[in-house]
């Protein structure tokens, strides 16, 4: 059942005039280039300078300020003005920001996901039409020879590293105080992080409770990057690494440990359905009647505005042409579907969590 039917209703009606319909048309037809467009006045300064002027700029100003040529400003402003990111007031050919291009300049979700785009996908999207064919992340070969993404996160160059864990970090970390008092709302001693990455949760959770002991399930290279994150911080005593490949589905999760929670964020959308259900057996295996799971995801039909679901089913094709070839982000029902296969139940879910995350609360 979708939750949020007025949201719904924006992908099962027509919303637009043929006249708009065809511009938005267009607008795709030539989105790289409004994308770069786009970028390249955030990175030479001329959106900021727009905000920062009482009366706007002319192009004359905007050369002098930025060092550009002439025609570099003027082919830019032009594409702006069309795009809808700057406006012109013709009677004084001052440019100034319009709201569009506010955002851009402002909304911190936006300015993560365009140098996610840039750095990371750009040019391994040109590979999406052989990735969608071969179930294989086709761009990955842009950066290295791996069969995945996460095998050679810790080798990306730079930008493309930084920006990789910026994104990862601002989706998950504005979720975080509140799926601590989630998580922690019952009593917790050992916890289980699957697929901890550099070990930010498992620090909050240190932090957050000086009893709780955390154990994260991961990959070595990935470890060892959570190993030189947490090193000398306090509280890391208490956070230890179980290394593990998924993947292999023989590999289990670690046993003679009892543990109160099982925690999974924004890791079972690295994986396909047939891989999901797999990871949910194992660690139902793993859990007694009083262990809980939370899976902590950003389920691209639980948001409140539209604008998030874009972003979510447009980040779909980051995984299938760069980080493993068959994963995405989920709509809720369909992971649901997987935890009740797996032999769990979802006892609850939590939404509207930081930058639209859903906890999916599960016992067996």
């Amino acid at each position: 059942m979708n939750l949020f039917p007025a949201l719904n209703s924006i992908y099962t009606k027509e919303q637009l005039s043929a006249r708009d319909a065809q511009r938005l048309a267009e607008f795709i037809a030539f989105g790289p280039i409004v994308f770069q467009v786009s970028r390249l006045m955030i990175k030479f300064g001329i959106l900021d300078m727009l905000r920062n002027s009482h009366d706007g700029l002319t192009r004359e100003e905007i050369a002098c300020k930025t060092g550009l040529s002439d025609y570099a400003v003027k082919v830019l402003t032009d594409a702006s003005l069309t795009i809808g990111s700057i406006l012109l007031d013709t009677a004084t050919e001052r440019f100034s920001l319009s709201k569009t291009g506010w955002f851009l300049l402002n909304d911190p979700a936006t300015r993560v996901n365009i140098d996610f785009n840039h750095d990371v996908n750009y040019e391994g999207w040109f590979h999406l039409e052989e990735a969608l064919l071969e179930g294989k992340p086709a761009g990955l070969k842009h950066f290295g020879d791996w069969n995945t993404i996460y095998e050679g996160l810790s080798q990306i160059p730079e930008p493309a590293r930084k920006s990789w864990l910026a994104f990862d970090h601002f989706y998950s970390d504005s979720s975080f105080d509140k799926a601590l008092e989630i998580v922690f709302s019952r009593p917790i001693r050992t916890l289980l992080d699957v697929g901890g990455n550099t070990g930010r949760w498992a620090m909050r959770c240190v932090e957050y409770d000086h009893e709780v002991n955390v154990t994260i399930m991961d990959l070595p290279q990935q470890l060892e990057m959570m190993r030189s994150q947490t090193d000398g911080k306090s509280g890391a005593d208490r956070i230890t690494g179980y290394e593990i490949n998924l993947l292999d589905t023989n590999a289990s999760f670690p046993t003679g440990k009892h543990f109160n929670a099982v925690w999974m964020s924004q890791f079972l959308d690295c994986f396909g359905e047939e891989e999901i259900a797999g990871i949910l057996r194992r660690a139902a295996k793993a859990m007694t009647g009083e262990t809980r799971l939370y899976i902590m995801e950003t389920f691209w039909d639980r948001q409140k505005y539209e604008p998030a679901a874009f972003c979510l089913t447009q980040i779909s094709l980051y995984f299938t042409a760069m980080a493993n070839g068959n994963s995405k982000m989920y709509h809720s029902e369909d992971m649901q579907r997987l935890v009740e296969a797996a032999g769990l139940r979802v006892e609850t879910i939590h939404d509207h969590l930081g930058q639209g995350h859903s906890i999916m609360v599960c016992k067996l």
